[in-house]
């Protein structure tokens, strides 16, 4: 099995410890290649603080089950090697991510069957139980075609996210400085 939980600067700790915790139950039934990137994981056996491009891909296309956070590419890499990714995404409320793009993204493609959307430890704990009686049940067939339309897609999404984070960031910077200025002219009254 394999659990990603990307770069991004942010620990996911609630994604770890919930892994962490499964796993010392179901011991050596599952051998686990855990990417914890900037989150502490000394007591989970397989982790790793990351992996390159190409060990990824040859993790997720050796992996029987894909557990991974709700960053787009992640998501889209997963499924191109065949897998439906339990997708448990990131929550701002937790410091774990800026804001709620990986929520918002991870329900819509749960809502399209497009990834296993686990927001709850009880919902990952019965999806990992229910992909080690049968790893087929989170398999999808790989379609070529498709997977461009997706990457396409994602590619979009992508965009618009950055976008309005840049946009939300050019607001915040031109209201500081308005502030700034409007305090400097209070000053020189």
């Amino acid at each position: 099995m394999l659990a990603a939980v990307g770069t991004d600067r942010h620990p996911f700790g609630r994604l770890v410890d919930w892994l962490a915790q499964w796993h010392a139950v179901t011991g050596t039934l599952v051998e686990l290649t855990l990417q914890h990137g900037h989150t502490d994981a000394l007591a989970v056996p397989g982790a790793v603080p990351f992996l390159g491009h190409g060990a990824l891909q040859e993790a997720m296309s050796n992996a029987h089950l894909v557990v991974c956070h709700g960053g787009p590419a992640t998501i889209l890499e997963a499924r191109r090697h065949g897998h439906l990714p339990i997708v448990v995404p990131r929550d701002p409320a937790y410091g774990e991510h800026v804001d709620d793009h990986q929520q918002l993204f991870a329900r819509r493609l749960g809502t399209a069957g497009m990834v296993m959307l686990c927001e709850t430890r009880e919902a990952l704990y019965d999806a990992l139980d229910a992909g080690l009686k049968d790893p087929s049940r989170y398999a999808v067939a790989a379609n070529p075609e498709a997977y461009r339309a997706q990457a396409a897609a994602v590619a979009r999404v992508g965009a618009i996210v950055e976008e309005l984070v840049a946009r939300s960031a050019s607001r915040r910077s031109r209201r500081r400085t308005w502030l700034r200025l409007r305090r400097g002219a209070e000053e020189n009254r």
